[in-house]
């Protein structure tokens, strides 16, 4: 009996002593060092929630990722930071995507990461004769061009029957379509949230305001260049992990989310909740993407806004890899 115990108590030492080893060597062990990164990103919309959470929670620390974020005012300004070097990634929604790659730009798209289909309208003044869809035959409408703003516009229009030539659009950056409104340059905008909802706080009973709801859903895309995802292909499931920690937090915290969004902080805070139930976070790559971009690369064609008149194969610009190795079953994406 006593020799059994005495094997026993080896065993435990010898276990305890292997633990201890181990400890001691992983402490020896220098730190990974941080990954450096720059992101791109429309931080005044609620999409980017994942993003500024990932940050502001330590999920991208916690990930080895030093992360800087650089704010733009549109997806279309931060394809173009990705673009011109500036930054390694940027949130970009569809349209940008695609008018980038209509010429030539090597884009990968490594994961969507917000869906919403609420978040575009348009945005008139009574005192200037915008009381129905019908009324904004020949009014001067601002809008950001190159934008899923325009694309919203364009099928707005087209439900009543309508050409784009029927109206006057009036180029203005997002941040400046509520003062050009405001000060009565353009009869109504196109555009989106937050925006949308700080114009009609700021019309009061003068606003009328009609949704795109059924024009447009907004699918908001993590996005690189052909170079990052070869020569840094090992940074990119960290920042997955990340995102993917960022979005779950965003899903389930909207009152704790809502602060890190200056720009919805500034709107009704109740209706800000009520529309978060309509905002899907979450990784994915699916195969409504491509289709997506197709759509949107013969709006382009159609109305002249692009250099090319084919549509590309769009598979060639999504990055499968790294959505693969983080979450597998998100990838339903046909190859």
């Amino acid at each position: 009996m006593r020799s059994r115990t005495m094997q026993v108590l080896a065993v435990l030492f010898l276990v305890l002593a292997l633990g201890v080893a181990w400890l001691w060597q992983q402490q020896r062990q220098p730190a990974r060092p941080a990954q450096a990164l720059v992101i791109a990103a429309n931080t005044a919309y609620v999409g980017t929630c994942a993003v500024v959470a990932a940050q502001q929670q330590g999920y991208f620390a916690g990930q080895g990722l030093q992360v800087k974020v650089l704010p733009f005012s549109s997806g279309k300004a931060s394809m173009q930071a990705v673009v011109d070097g500036k930054a390694d990634v940027g949130t970009v929604a569809d349209i940008p995507i695609v008018f980038a790659a209509m010429e030539g730009v090597p884009v990968k798209v490594l994961a969507t990461f917000f869906r919403t289909g609420k978040d575009h309208g348009i945005i008139g003044r009574r005192d200037h004769g915008v009381l129905t869809p019908a009324s904004l035959k020949g009014k001067r409408i601002g809008v950001t061009q190159g934008t899923s703003g325009q694309f919203t516009l364009d099928v707005f229009l087209n439900w009543q029957r309508m050409d784009g030539s029927e109206v006057t659009m009036v180029n203005y950056k997002p941040e400046e379509l509520g003062q050009a409104l405001q000060r009565g340059e353009v009869d109504a905008v196109a555009g989106w949230e937050p925006y949308l909802g700080a114009m009609r706080k700021q019309l009061g009973d003068t606003a009328v305001s009609f949704s795109g709801e059924q024009a447009y859903e907004s699918i908001y895309n993590l996005v690189s260049l052909q170079r990052f995802t070869g020569e840094r292909a090992a940074v990119i499931p960290r920042l997955l992990h990340a995102i993917e920690q960022g979005s779950a937090w965003c899903e389930k915290s909207p009152r704790q989310a809502q602060p890190l969004l200056p720009a919805t902080a500034e709107l009704n805070r109740d209706e800000v909740l009520a529309a978060w139930p309509t905002y899907h976070f979450g990784l994915e790559l699916d195969q409504s993407l491509l289709l997506a971009f197709e759509d949107r690369a013969r709006w382009a064609i159609r109305n002249r806004l692009a250099n090319s008149r084919e549509v590309p194969n769009f598979l060639d610009n999504v990055y499968l890899e790294g959505l693969g190795e983080v979450r597998p079953t998100a990838v339903t994406v046909i190859h």
